[in-house]
């Protein structure tokens, strides 16, 4: 093995590490008297330690600086996910997490400005890309090169609001914009195929204007690498399609509808910590 790949697997290896111990994190929300959403939390694991970790311009001593990129959870159901994410990269102490969902925290189902690094509140699915088309547009206005990255629920492409975005964005050449839908197949009632089919998703965006790439939502360094590439054509806003697992990682909530929203009991606490590959904190 060259140095360069020994290189590049440390850097596989590290990002890996970081979604286990985000995963970690969600797990132990999840075991609390609120319980959570870990399926969709955990399907986006990945997709989110991508961001953080090597793609956003973003310092946790400084969450308001003008010149940041933007990152919106439009799937403001996930806020679990989202929660573990920005207190391994510093936005605020990990021990703070222990507080979800309890009186006085601010930790709540769905991400509020009082949390350090959330742009918005999200979670009224079919928002989050207008949002973000708001951000480009006002970037643009500034003379900023910064990016704005929205992350969306596959269920959540059911809302008629979602297109419109998908349309104001590509007619307004919004090429400093990243979506990214978290392609896990499941909503709350079922298969998304089953219940409102979206196939050929690709195809679909490209339809619209926009540059894709259709991709194993469960590879952080090649998620790090395309995400940091974008825009990947001039004059075209870009979205990824990560193709992922809901409950990724849990043989016991893998794949099924059940994990969308849980509170974990002790027993399937310590069976969903067991499943995961041993690691420790950042912070």
């Amino acid at each position: 093995m060259t140095v360069t790949q020994l290189l590049e697997r440390e850097a596989l290896d590290t990002l890996e590490t970081i979604a286990t111990r985000i995963r970690s994190h969600v797990i132990d929300m999840c075991a609390g008297p609120e319980g959570g959403h870990l399926g969709g939390a955990f399907s986006c694991a990945d997709v989110l330690t991508a961001l953080y970790f090597s793609v956003l311009n973003v310092d946790p001593d400084r969450p308001d600086d003008p010149d940041r990129d933007r990152f919106l959870l439009s799937k403001g159901h996930a806020a679990v996910g989202l929660y573990a994410t920005l207190a391994e990269r510093g936005f605020f102490p990990v021990r703070e997490l222990a507080g979800y969902g309890r009186p006085g925290s601010r930790l709540m189902g769905h991400p509020v400005r009082a949390v350090p690094g959330v742009e918005l509140p999200t979670g009224s699915l079919g928002h989050g890309l207008a949002l973000a088309c708001g951000f480009a547009l006002a970037n643009r206005y500034a003379g900023r090169t910064s990016r704005s990255f929205v992350l969306l629920g596959d269920g959540e492409l059911q809302e008629g609001s979602v297109w419109e975005a998908v349309i104001a964005a590509a007619s307004l050449k919004l090429d400093r914009l990243v979506a990214i839908v978290d392609r896990n197949g499941l909503q709350l009632t079922g298969a998304t195929e089953d219940i409102a089919p979206m196939e050929p998703l690709a195809e679909r965006w490209r339809s619209f204007g926009w540059s894709v790439r259709d991709v194993d939502g469960h590879d952080p360094a090649l998620l790090a690498e395309l995400l940091d590439g974008a825009p990947w054509e001039p004059g075209k806003p870009s979205v990824l399609i990560a193709r992922t697992v809901k409950g990724h990682g849990l043989p016991f909530l893998a794949g099924r509808s059940s994990s969308h929203y849980v509170t974990l009991s002790p027993r399937n606490h310590a069976r969903a910590h067991n499943a995961l590959p041993r690691t420790e904190s950042l912070r």
